[in-house]
């Protein structure tokens, strides 16, 4: 049985004239998670010690930002991130390469911050909920507070905190390491 949005976008989809190019999600609502697109180097707050690669990118006719997270150490992952435009809320689904999947939702609190909080349950702590923050700072640089609660968002505490720093060009030709 299919489910009314499913049902809905099957409708529209249908009294489109053929041809026809889908509209662009080409909103300010749409362009509210655009401050975290590029490709960057991911170092522990506080640190200058990267622990990761990451490339953001907008898809789908900028309807969807992908991450795509590369840790040199651990488990790499995704996620895909879209605004539903009938709530005006993001969503984020992230899949690493640990079984499961992660549903966060959230917005923009201010232009260059994007609040987002999910259920992400460990065996410690089954019923955690993650509050990730992603802030743009003046150099660029995109921080992404991660915070827990373990008591369904009364108390928070640190989880993580990284920082996302645009990814220097490769160096080519002689005596450039690789």
């Amino acid at each position: 049985m299919f489910e009314m949005p499913m049902l809905a976008l099957a409708l529209a989809l249908q009294a489109a004239p053929a041809g026809a190019p889908p509209p662009a999600c080409d909103t300010q609502a749409h362009a509210a998670f655009d401050f975290w697109i590029g490709e960057w180097t991911v170092t522990p707050q506080g640190s200058d010690a990267p622990i990761a690669h990451s490339k953001v990118e907008r898809l789908y006719n900028g309807c969807a930002i992908r991450e795509n997270w590369m840790p040199f150490n651990g488990q790499d992952g995704g996620s895909l991130n879209a605004l539903d435009p009938q709530t005006g809320r993001w969503h984020q689904t992230w899949i690493g390469s640990a079984p499961g999947r992660v549903e966060f939702v959230g917005g923009s609190a201010e232009e260059g911050r994007m609040v987002l909080t999910g259920n992400w349950p460990s065996p410690a702590a089954p019923h955690q909920l993650i509050r990730m923050t992603y802030t743009l700072q003046d150099d660029g640089s995109v921080r992404q507070f991660g915070e827990a609660s373990l008591d369904h968002g009364v108390t928070w505490s640190t989880a993580f905190d990284l920082v996302y720093r645009p990814r220097k060009a490769a160096v080519s030709g002689r005596g450039a390491s690789q």
